[in-house]
């Protein structure tokens, strides 16, 4: 009898243990997160430096981007090439809504290197496929390459449209540094931002 009182009397007490260690919260304990590969602020950057100059430059970028993308749109509301304008706008403000976001979307940083160098480079390089060609002047012939905004140019002027646009075709190209620049953030946003999105759609098959 006293032995089945002990055994009765220890699987208590074991039994009081597990539940007080369930109800124990961790200090240390994280709510889970919804991506379990790692992103541009996993936990190996979070706690030195080299993780608090990152966040620092990621929050200043997404902020400057977002300002940037609102005031874009608003100033070229009316310009000559509205569409093209409000896209760059809407770009460049979902981007640094993205980069300001690190707790709702946590971006996987390999991937999202390679997408913004290969989405950067290969968009750019492949806007040179948009040509516009100009005659005026008595007579200058300007032709300009870049996509969405120009950033090669060359041209040609002479008593003649014909000679005009031969001279312009044997010019060399003038390369717009800072419409190039442009140009590559813009669509290095547009590889962040489908990295982004793929994110967001394995997050939300993930929920169902």
């Amino acid at each position: 009898m006293a032995d089945e009182v002990d055994s009765g009397g220890a699987a208590a007490n074991r039994a009081e243990a597990t539940l007080a260690e369930q109800a124990t919260v961790r200090p240390d304990a994280r709510p889970a997160v919804l991506d379990d590969e790692p992103g541009l602020d996993d936990e190996d950057g979070r706690g030195g430096w080299r993780g608090r100059i990152w966040a620092a430059l990621r929050t200043l970028a997404g902020a400057v981007s977002l300002v940037c993308g609102l005031t874009w749109v608003l100033l070229n509301l009316h310009g000559p090439e509205p569409l093209v304008d409000l896209a760059t706008g809407v770009v460049l403000a979902l981007g640094g809504l993205v980069l300001l976001m690190p707790h709702r979307i946590r971006l996987p940083g390999p991937a999202t290197g390679i997408a913004a160098v290969v989405a950067g480079v290969g968009g750019t390089v492949a806007g040179i496929a948009v040509n516009t060609a100009l005659a005026c002047c008595m007579f200058a012939y300007v032709e300009d390459r870049g996509f969405p905004y120009f950033w090669l140019h060359r041209g040609g002027v002479a008593d003649d449209p014909a000679v005009a646009q031969r001279l312009a075709s044997t010019a060399s190209w003038h390369v717009d540094v800072a419409v190039l620049t442009l140009n590559l953030l813009l669509w290095a946003y547009v590889g962040v931002l489908v990295v982004a999105l793929v994110v967001l759609v394995r997050r939300a098959s993930r929920r169902r």
